[in-house]
């Protein structure tokens, strides 16, 4: 018996393998400790972990077999029939179910007040909504002055003279941004610096 096993796992006398008690506490969970499981196979210790055919823990083991979601741990005592909660999403909620929303503002902005468009277009940079506040400004008959960045339009009291193709003089309201009012006042407009 000596010549099956290394001299480490025999006892003192070289009769035969070494008991659990005789073990090194540093080694209970080594190769010491698993000679001895094997050969102690018939105890309950280690009826999970030897001669315990797979097939019969309930495990289908063909290809494409979803193991994990029957089977949560092999040690566990108790059997689950599914791991994962089984669970379906309420048909209120699918997204065929959804209905688009209204455009933000599409509608509601043809109701705003001059002075509520700029606030808009002013405090809401890079946004959606200043973009729409802009087209309404501008069916408004409002326009962007690049150069000077304010909103201007002609005052319809005044009919403007056309200096050249590109440039009329007349009487134009503008709104200031930092007083927030309208100002009405003569200006020579360059038609290439407005925005239309």
């Amino acid at each position: 018996m000596s010549g099956k096993f290394p001299p480490g796992l025999l006892n003192a006398t070289n009769t035969g393998a070494v008991t659990h008690s005789e073990i090194a506490p540093i080694q209970k969970f080594g190769l010491a400790a698993l000679l001895e499981l094997i050969q102690n196979h018939n105890n309950e210790k280690s009826g999970n972990i030897l001669s315990q055919d797979v097939e019969l823990m309930g495990l289908d083991l063909s290809e494409g077999a979803e193991n994990l979601k029957n089977m949560a741990s092999p040690w566990q005592e108790t059997t689950r029939s599914e791991v994962e909660p089984d669970f379906s999403l309420p048909e209120s909620i699918l997204k065929k179910n959804i209905v688009p929303q209204p455009e933000p503002c599409g509608s509601k902005i043809l109701s705003f007040q001059d002075e509520t468009l700029f606030y808009i277009f002013y405090s809401r940079p890079r946004d959606t909504i200043q973009e729409y506040a802009a087209r309404e400004l501008v069916t408004r008959n409002w326009r962007y002055h690049r150069d000077l960045q304010v909103w201007l339009t002609k005052d319809s009291n005044v009919d403007p003279q056309i200096i050249s193709p590109d440039v009329e003089r007349g009487v134009y309201v503008f709104f200031d941004p930092h007083n927030w009012e309208k100002i009405r006042k003569e200006f020579v407009l360059h038609y290439s610096s407005v925005q239309a």
